[in-house]
């Protein structure tokens, strides 16, 4: 997740995109499912180390934001163990197209555990949507193995994408 969260990588990466589109669009599926399925097991990995040596605690639900989707997440205040005042989006939330047309606001200012990273609090999540997240991330990881699969069989001439 280090190399997708550093800037200077960037623009290679997307130069490298742009350049597999044109010269065989193949790389671009191939690419869509590397990044998903890495970015898709390093938050499966992220969430089973929170269960494990996460720290427990109680925040509340200030309001939710909109993401450029128009999904909301919700931002939430708590108190670490060392008295530090976080507030933040969870570090994984998965929404559905419901909360699009939702307004929770009968969940506003309503008390919800959190399990946070001892290192990084602002790396927390939910603890009751643990069951949603897995399921999430298994689709997530799925359709990151799918577009790889596809894009290794096409390279390898066992099956023809047209583009």
């Amino acid at each position: 997740m280090r190399l997708l969260n550093n800037k200077k990588y960037e623009i290679p990466i997307l130069i490298f995109f742009i350049f597999g589109m044109f010269y065989k669009p193949l790389i671009c599926v191939l690419i869509l499912g590397f990044f998903t399925t890495i970015i898709g097991i390093d938050t499966w990995f992220f969430i089973i180390n929170i269960q494990k040596k996460g720290i427990e605690s109680v925040g509340r639900i200030l309001y939710y934001e909109s993401d450029e989707d128009s999904h909301k997440v919700p931002i939430i205040e708590f108190k670490t163990k060392n008295g530090h005042q976080i507030k933040e989006k969870p570090y994984y939330y998965a929404s559905t197209d419901l909360s699009i047309i939702r307004t929770y606001k009968e969940k506003l200012n309503k008390s919800v555990s959190v399990l946070y990273d001892k290192n990084k609090p602002e790396k927390f999540v939910i603890l009751n949507e643990k069951d949603f997240n897995y399921f999430s991330l298994i689709l997530i990881i799925l359709v990151g193995i799918v577009f790889l699969t596809i894009g290794t069989l096409s390279l390898l001439n066992i099956i023809q994408i047209d583009f």
